[in-house]
C-alpha cells in the first residue's frame, strides 16, 4: 500500500482528527508539515494544491482533499480492511456523519472560540457565555453515549477520532470535564484505544500548554 500524503499542522485538532483516522485504518501516511502560524498554507506552492489553504489537506497521488472529516471518511472507504470506522448500513452510517457533524459544527467551534482569542488575539478572559456553551456541547456527547461505550454504537468509529481530537485540545487547556461523567469515561478509553492517541496527545499538549500560558488563571 503506497504513502498518502497529509500536510497536517500538529496543534490543530481538525488536523490531528484526520490523522487518528489514518491511523485507525492503518494506511502509510507522509507527514508534510504547514505552520499555520507563520502563514506557511499561504505560500504559493501550497496553494496550488488546496485553494482554500487550509490544514489538513491530503494527496493520494493526483486526489486532493481537504476537511478533516471528508479525509476521515475517504481514508476508510478507500483503504479501509472492513467498514467498522465507516459503516454502510444507511443507519448506522448516519450516526456516525451526524457525529461528525457536531464535531464540525458544535464541539470543535466552541473549543475553538475559547482558545483562539488566547492564543491568537491576546486575550485574556474567557467569557461565562463560552464556558456556558461548552458545558452544553458536553452534555450533549453524554446523551450520545448513554447506553453505548463509543459515540456512535459498540464500536469507535472515526466519529470518535475526529471528537477526541477536539476534547484532546480542551482538556490539555486545563478544561475539567470529569463531571460530564460518560464522556470522561469515554476520553479515558480514547487514551488507551484509540490507534495515534499518544500522538494526538504531543499536539494537543503544546497548543494547550500555549493557552495556559497565555490565559489569566482561574479562567476555566
Amino acid at each position: 500500500m503506497a504513502a498518502v500524503t497529509l500536510y497536517h499542522f500538529p496543534y490543530s485538532a481538525p488536523s490531528r482528527g484526520a490523522l487518528l483516522a489514518a491511523r485507525a485504518v492503518g494506511v502509510p501516511v507522509e507527514i508534510k508539515e504547514i505552520n499555520l502560524f507563520e502563514g506557511k498554507q499561504l505560500e504559493p506552492d501550497f496553494i496550488k494544491i488546496n485553494p482554500q489553504h487550509t490544514i489538513p489537506t491530503l494527496k493520494d497521488d493526483d486526489f486532493v482533499l481537504w476537511d478533516s472529516h471528508a479525509i476521515a471518511s475517504y481514508l476508510v472507504t478507500a483503504y479501509g480492511k472492513d467498514d467498522k470506522l465507516y459503516p454502510r448500513n444507511p443507519q448506522q452510517k448516519a450516526i456516525v456523519d451526524q457525529r461528525l457533524y457536531f464535531d464540525v459544527g458544535i464541539l470543535y467551534r466552541r473549543v475553538r472560540e475559547i482558545f483562539f482569542p488566547v492564543v491568537r488575539l491576546g486575550e485574556k478572559t474567557v467569557g461565562e457565555e463560552k464556558k456556558k456553551s461548552m458545558e452544553e456541547a458536553l452534555g450533549w456527547m453524554d446523551q450520545f453515549l448513554t447506553g453505548r461505550p463509543w459515540l456512535a454504537g459498540t464500536e469507535f468509529t472515526i466519529a470518535d477520532c475526529c471528537c477526541a481530537a477536539s476534547i484532546s485540545t480542551l482538556v490539555e487547556m486545563g478544561y475539567d470535564i470529569s463531571s460530564h461523567r460518560k464522556t470522561s469515561e469515554w476520553y479515558e478509553k480514547c487514551k488507551t484505544e484509540l490507534p495515534g492517541f499518544d500522538e494526538n496527545l504531543e499536539g494537543a499538549k503544546i497548543l494547550g500548554d500555549a493557552f495556559k500560558q497565555k490565559v489569566d488563571p482561574g479562567q476555566i
